[in-house]
Order: C-alpha cells, then structure tokens, then sequence
C-alpha cells in the first residue's frame, strides 16, 4: 500500500511539473499557432525525441522537457523545446555546451542565430526553432522567447566557478561548464580513460583563449581528489603545459605558447577560498617537459 501511495505521489510531482512547463509556452503568436501535440519526455523518453542529443542533456541534471510546435499557412514552422534541467547551473551548462554567438537579450543570456535562438533563466533552457528565418518569423521567434522568459519567474545565478575565470583574452562563447568526461570529450578528447575520475559531482569549465591556450577548471567535492587528479595529469599529455591545484579545484593550461605565459593565465584565476595558501603547481613547456 504504501509503495502504491508512494507511485501515486511521484506521479502526481511528475505532472505538475509538466503542467509547469506547459504553462510557460504561450498558444499562439503573431497568427502562429499551437499545431496540437504537445510533446512531454522524461529521462526515461528524450531519446524519442532527441535521439543522438540525449545524452547531452542526461549528462546534466535534467528533469522534464515540453515540445510545442506552431504554424501557420504560408509560412515557416516554429517549434519550441523547454527543458527543466534541474537546476540553474545546469541549465547554464547547457546553454554554453553549443554557445557560438553573442548576446540577444533574452533571459539571462541567449544567442539567436538564422531561425534558432537559445536561452536560459532559472533552472530552465529553451530552444526556439524557425524552419526558415523571415523578418516575420524572426520576430515571432523573439516575441516567444520573450514571452516565455518573462512567464518564468527563477532567476538563477551562474555556476560559482564560472566567476573565477579569467577575462583578459578570453573568448567569451568558448566557456563551456559539465560535469562528466563524455562532456568533456565532445570539446576536447585527450584520453581515453576517465583519468581526472570527472563525474556528476564534479564541476567542469573549459575555456579558450586568444593566444590559443586551453583552460581547464575542475572542482572536486573533496580536495584529496584534486590532488589525486592533479598527480594523474602529469605525464599524461603533451598538450599539458601548467597546472596546479588550489584546495579542491584543479587548474590546467593545455597549449599554451610558453611556461610563462601559461604559469600567467592560472595566476589570473580568482581564488574561491582566501586562506589557500601556497598552491602545488608544475609547469610544463611547450614539448611536454617539467620546468623547474
């Protein structure tokens, strides 16, 4: 009886929570509208509707997705995906996996490009899909996005670590935020085994820069784990030019032009915990070997 009761409450947090979604996307704009069958999936169900992208977005802590999908005679479709992902960060995390342009000025940040325009608020992401970019189509694009923004009320925050970046040279649609090595392979493949053990509890930031150094961010839950995967790093790439680590997070410049400049970049980092106090590093030059 009580596993029955405990059934009918998941099921019930589970609808209201798509009833959420739902609420957020309106019915019609600017003479497009909802085209009927509205699309809901679950962890269980995305791979029928995004099969090749799912595991993009199980990768975070998604929760729920709704699909609505709008038309009107003569012209372009437009279909619009909201996905809970969970929570804030992760919702972020999604939005940078793919970010390529800058800001359109919806929700917290957004990009819009040729039809397509992507955004994220609270712990929501939504994708907004025109078959064909027209003047007409592009507005009623942005009218949903906005629409749909200001129905969602969380704000969010960006993930903590993403503060810590370094700005002088970077190139702002490259910081990319995960958590596991599948993610981390789709940007940047250097090994095959999960040597820096990345998993759903660590936080990830990826990052290029002007110069053509790469840097690498992970916060661990525990320091004992930085340092175990700051001790797996050496050796383990030539790409690596410095690295160190600071409490519970690990820091990594990979092809960097010089020791100097890469040592540089890591300096820049902004430490999350003031009392950290002389940080283990290495420095590496261009072809691999440790500098003293």
């Amino acid at each position: 009886m009580k596993h029955l009761l405990l059934c009918l409450l998941l099921m019930c947090i589970s609808a209201l929570a798509l009833a959420g979604l739902e609420t957020l996307v309106p019915k019609s704009v600017q003479g497009w509208k909802s085209g009927g069958g509205d699309g809901d999936y679950g962890r269980k169900n995305l791979y029928d509707y995004i099969d090749g992208e799912a595991e993009v977005y199980l990768a975070y802590a998604f929760r729920q997705a709704f699909s609505r999908g709008f038309v009107q005679a003569g012209k372009p479709a437009i279909t619009v995906d909201v996905f809970d992902m969970g929570k804030p960060a992760d919702a972020y995390g999604i939005f940078s996996f793919e970010r390529e342009d800058g800001d359109a000025g919806i929700g917290t940040d957004s990009e819009y490009s040729s039809g397509f325009l992507r955004f994220w608020k609270g712990r929501h992401f939504v994708s907004i899909l025109a078959d064909q970019e027209t003047p007409e189509s592009k507005s009623a694009v942005m009218e949903l996005g906005s629409a749909i923004a200001s129905n969602i009320k969380e704000v969010g925050e960006r993930p903590k670590i993403v503060n810590l970046v370094p700005e002088p040279g970077l190139i702002l649609t490259s910081v990319r935020y995960l958590h596991q090595k599948p993610s981390f392979d789709y940007h940047y493949y250097l090994w095959d085994k999960n040597i820096l053990n990345l998993s759903a509890k660590t936080e990830v930031i990826l990052a290029k820069y002007q110069d053509g150094s790469r840097l690498l961010m992970v916060q661990y839950p525990k320091a004992f784990e930085a340092q175990a995967a700051f001790k797996a790093l050496k050796g383990s790439t030539k790409k690596l030019t410095a690295s160190e680590v600071r409490g519970a997070i690990l820091l990594a410049v990979f092809e960097g032009p010089s020791k100097e400049s890469a040592a540089s970049l890591i300096k820049q980092v902004r430490n999350p915990d003031p009392q950290i106090r002389n940080p283990k590093s290495e420095i590496r030059n261009p072809k691999g070997e440790v500098g003293k």
